[in-house]
């Protein structure tokens, strides 16, 4: 068993999964995969058991009934990662709008440089997003520099989904305590390894827009984001950011 996993959430991803999946494979360190999937109509599940005996062992599955937002998949991955001896567990798109390429940048910034959390930045040397529109691109930025105020965490893309973990923040963090289920878990996240004390550091990365499949981005999960970060703030504020016990 490797000593890395990458969680995949999935939801209608027929289109990218096998390709993202022989592409982590065919890294020359050795990832783990863990894909989640929120019971995909167009047989997303079905493509990854039928990979599983091709990558026995390295491939594995977690299947549940219903879209749940991605922050519970997130969660509930971490839950199955936990209970097995990986150092460090992985967030990834399925759609190639992260690189795999970058797992191993990600993978030294962690096991290599001291950091604690690593985060894939689209934002920390200038705007590295390729085929967004415009409007998309300037909401995203102005939402993180919005994090970054309100917040006061040192992080320029606190919305990133392309994250390595050491195993001891995910420990210390009570994921009984998360609540947010949409882009805002994201941040929620960092936030909390951040208050904690856990060392943050981003490595630049170029975000290209899917081009297989339907972006899940929508104006409610934007407004839970803005929303949120004001009451993690002040849950911060007033003592609620704690390490769990």
């Amino acid at each position: 068993m490797s000593d890395s996993v990458v969680i995949i959430p999935t939801y209608n991803e027929k289109e990218n999964i096998e390709t993202t999946v022989r592409a982590v494979f065919n890294l020359s360190k050795i990832f783990d995969i863990l894909v989640i999937d929120d019971g995909s109509p167009d047989g997303t599940a079905a493509i990854v058991k039928k990979l599983q005996s091709e990558f026995s062992g390295r491939l594995n599955l977690l299947e549940r009934s219903g879209k749940s937002g991605l922050g519970t998949a997130y969660i509930a991955g971490f839950r199955w990662t936990l209970k097995r001896a990986y150092e460090y567990v992985f967030e990834m798109d399925a759609d190639f709008s992260h690189n795999p390429d970058d797992l191993l940048r990600l993978y030294d910034a962690c096991a290599n440089n001291g950091a604690d959390l690593a985060v894939g930045s689209r934002y920390c040397s200038g705007v590295n997003v390729v085929n967004w529109p415009m409007g998309r691109v300037l909401m995203s930025y102005f939402a993180s520099k919005y994090v970054r105020f309100i917040t006061r965490m040192k992080v320029h893309d606190a919305t990133a989904g392309f994250v390595c973990y050491k195993r001891n923040v995910l420990e210390a963090i009570d994921l009984d305590k998360v609540r947010f289920k949409g882009y805002a878990f994201q941040v929620e996240m960092k936030y909390i390894a951040y208050c904690l004390g856990f060392k943050i550091e981003e490595v630049s990365i170029v975000f290209v827009n899917r081009m297989r499949g339907t972006s899940k981005m929508n104006s409610g999960i934007f407004a839970e984001g803005v929303f949120g970060v004001l009451t993690m703030r002040f849950r911060q504020l007033f003592g609620g950011m704690k390490r769990k016990q």
